[in-house]
């Protein structure tokens, strides 16, 4: 599950689509080592503190890591979740952190799309469906992940998982580890629920 092609390899070193690279580059086959090309200007992955805790804003599509101190060190968007499989609510714990995972599909989980009814297994590599990064979460089939597709974040559905681009979930990998607290922030729908839930009582 390797890169597709140069233009896809350059697009995510420099932490952008391909469009916007092509975009920025007209006329540009990427076929030829030695070219010029314009990119993003990307600072080099650095030494941070460990992160004391994550919190996922399901409705803001948003994931923040802190420090011990409180401080913010991290913010990335996300895609949380989907209608049929939601992100969890109230607060995990990181079970693992896994880079260059192996995917594991179960037919159970009867995601949109995929017909298989056996069990599957998928090579790792940035095009594997969880891409760089499995940061395992309890719960059958739950984690924070990266993605093929950097492009859809914020704008599709995920099947119960914590979604990210493949350089974003790299640094977030760097800086977690097992046990560390994962709260999530409920979302309109978590909240009409809990309205109507109190209306009840």
């Amino acid at each position: 599950m390797s890169y597709g092609s140069p233009r896809e390899r350059i697009a995510e070193r420099f932490h952008m689509s391909e469009a916007l690279l092509s975009k920025l580059n007209p006329g540009q086959k990427f076929e030829h080592a030695g070219e010029e090309i314009t990119v993003a200007q990307v600072a080099e992955r650095s030494e941070r503190a460990k992160a004391a805790r994550l919190e996922v804003d399901k409705t803001a599509q948003t994931l923040k890591a802190f420090d011990k101190g409180k401080k913010v060190i991290a913010f990335y968007p996300i895609t949380a979740g989907s209608t049929e499989k939601p992100a969890p609510n109230g607060e995990l714990k990181i079970r693992s952190v896994a880079r260059n995972p192996t995917y594991r599909y179960n037919p159970e989980y009867e995601f949109k799309g995929v017909r298989a009814k056996e069990p599957f297994t998928v090579a790792p590599g940035p095009n594997n469906p969880v891409g760089l990064v499995w940061i395992a979460l309890p719960g059958d089939g739950y984690g924070i992940h990266g993605t093929p597709e950097p492009a859809k974040i914020g704008k599709t559905d995920s099947h119960g998982c914590i979604r990210l681009t493949n350089w974003d979930a790299l640094q977030l990998a760097d800086l977690v580890s097992k046990g560390t607290p994962v709260t999530f922030l409920g979302d309109e729908a978590d909240k009409r629920k809990s309205v109507k839930k109190r209306r009840h009582r």
